[in-house]
């Protein structure tokens, strides 16, 4: 049996795990790579997927970074079934659409801008709305704890993972030759006592184990600590008349988000006249497909509901559908919770909040999520003093909140006393959908523990799986990390700050009008470099 690692190696985003078993090509996820360019070029690149030659897709969960290039599958051949729980399909069915508006609107701006520059040729998006309707229709609902075969000698079941409505780890069983081999995918892994959702289960003993380490080297603070901090933040902003500004994934982080403002406000502790706006329409529409599905609530979110309580709502609940509804949020005075997307602050309306807000002392930025490396978010988190948004360096001034205990993935001690339950010692693990700081502790923290053997594969490794003698093959290093020629690009840099040099002569003899737009440009060109020099 062979593995190949896809995406969220030594990453958190592109979660695709390629196996080909008893001549069956198949594959858990498929997400969307985030993060700097060369990171994000990886979604074009699916010709390493072979789509055409994939059998079927096993989905842990809706997240755009587990499921986004799905519809980019379907675009390239991809014609099999593409399983899930049902939360899960009623959500991937909002958000691949959403996404794939994006994808649309993205392409047709760069195609606009291109042709200012005299380029006619149409740039193509990712993949489509039509693209995306048809991963929808190939989605098959599958219940918890219901084992199937998609496949022959290819058995499959669903468990809670307990990270948002309808997650599961995978427990998968390939019998070749006679001989059966367990192996489980932990999928992204939710926390204890989290809000919403129930505990994540605990599989049978495995032979191997894939799972996150998203927070493989820290553990978070708690929920009473977490609400504590969401109200200074809306104290802090109220007393100013300012606004408590909140970057959230539109699934389960909005919800949880929703949740905790509703037991503030049973404590007095939400200002009656601070109205708090979810400004997102995904996040609008995913909260009610989390009203469609009770029976995978919690049994603290079940009594809420029977004692006729609504969780996820507020007497100053607002929603904005329609850009200029968001707009409007950015001109209106006093004080108000915006609730926005994306989580990580690299797209969508929350840019146009952060730019409004970002500077202004007495504004609050509250982070309930985890911020992935080069975004904004994670910019802003660890302490950048400005940040470039749409062209200008905004200053940060408002207060930033980083509240750790609202997220749904596990931390690094809900990650052992997970693996605690089930590990045996020839079981092996490798460790996924985490930054190599996080794996190398988890990795020591594991083999300290429990004397596991423990793997940390890279993008694009293979693996070959027999029991004790389990083979990595590495992967071409210029395909999965090109280099970055630095020689040749600062040297291109300086041959054309010297061409302009040679050309200031001639500069010199136009109108003064002229030389004052150039002037200009040259001034433009200065502060990018001295806002590049200040990353450096």
């Amino acid at each position: 049996m062979n593995i190949q690692f896809l995406g969220a190696a030594q990453t958190v985003t592109g979660s695709c795990y390629m196996l080909e078993a008893n001549g069956t090509r198949f594959a858990v996820d498929c997400g969307m790579h985030q993060g700097n360019s060369e990171i994000e070029k990886r979604n074009a690149d699916t010709e390493i997927y072979r789509p055409g030659d994939i059998a079927f897709f096993l989905v842990t969960h809706a997240h755009i970074d587990h499921t986004g290039l799905l519809p980019r599958m379907m675009r390239e051949g991809f014609k099999g079934d593409i399983y899930c729980t049902p939360p899960t399909r009623d959500l991937m069915d909002i958000m691949l659409q959403d996404s794939a508006h994006i994808q649309e609107m993205e392409a047709e701006w760069e195609t606009r801008k291109q042709s200012r520059f005299g380029k006619r040729k149409p740039v193509e998006p990712l993949y489509t709305m039509a693209d995306a309707q048809s991963a929808v229709r190939r989605l098959r609902p599958v219940e918890y704890n219901a084992p199937f075969e998609p496949a022959p000698g290819i058995r499959v079941t669903y468990k809670d993972a307990g990270h948002i409505l309808g997650s599961a780890f995978l427990e998968i069983e390939v019998t070749e030759n006679g001989t059966p081999t367990r192996l489980v995918f932990s999928g992204d892994l939710g926390r204890p006592n989290q809000l919403i959702v129930n505990d994540p289960d605990h599989p049978a003993r495995p032979d191997y184990l894939f799972m996150e380490s998203t927070y493989g080297d820290r553990d978070h603070k708690d929920s009473e600590n977490s609400r504590a901090e969401l109200a200074e933040a809306i104290a802090y902003s109220h007393s100013h008349g300012e606004k408590v500004i909140i970057p959230a994934f539109a699934v389960e982080r909005t919800q949880q988000v929703l949740y905790t403002l509703h037991m503030l406000w049973q404590d007095g502790k939400l200002p009656a006249d601070m109205p708090v706006y979810i400004d997102s329409p995904l996040a609008i529409r995913a909260t009610e497909i989390f009203r469609k599905h009770p029976r995978f609530y919690d049994d603290d979110l079940k009594a809420a509901y029977a004692r006729g309580e609504d969780p996820l709502s507020l007497p100053n609940l607002r929603y904005t559908l329609s850009s200029q509804e968001s707009q409007a949020l950015n001109g209106m005075k006093g004080s108000a919770v915006i609730i926005s997307a994306s989580g990580m602050c690299n797209a969508g309306r929350i840019k146009h909040h952060l730019r409004h807000n970002l500077w202004r002392q007495g504004a609050a930025i509250v982070f309930v999520g985890y911020q992935g490396v080069g975004t904004p978010g994670r910019k802003i988190v660890d302490g950048a003093q400005t940040i470039r948004l749409f062209n200008e360096d905004v200053a940060v001034n408002a207060k930033v909140f980083t509240i750790g205990g609202f997220s749904a993935h596990a931390g690094q001690s809900h990650l052992l006393d997970w693996v605690g339950a089930f590990q045996h010692k020839d079981m092996e693990v490798f460790l996924v959908h985490g930054e190599e700081k996080a794996q190398t502790t988890l990795s020591e923290k594991l083999h300290e523990r429990y004397g596991l053997t423990v793997h940390v594969p890279t993008y694009m490794e293979e693996v070959t799986l027999k029991p004790g003698r389990t083979m990595l093959t590495a992967p071409d290093e210029s395909r999965a990390h090109p280099r970055v020629d630095w020689e040749f690009l600062l040297g291109d840099t300086e041959a054309k700050v010297a061409m302009l040099r040679q050309r200031l002569a001639g500069v010199e003899k136009r109108p003064w009008v002229e030389q004052v737009d150039i002037r200009d440009r040259v001034a433009d060109l200065n502060r990018e470099i001295l806002s590049l020099l200040s990353q450096v």
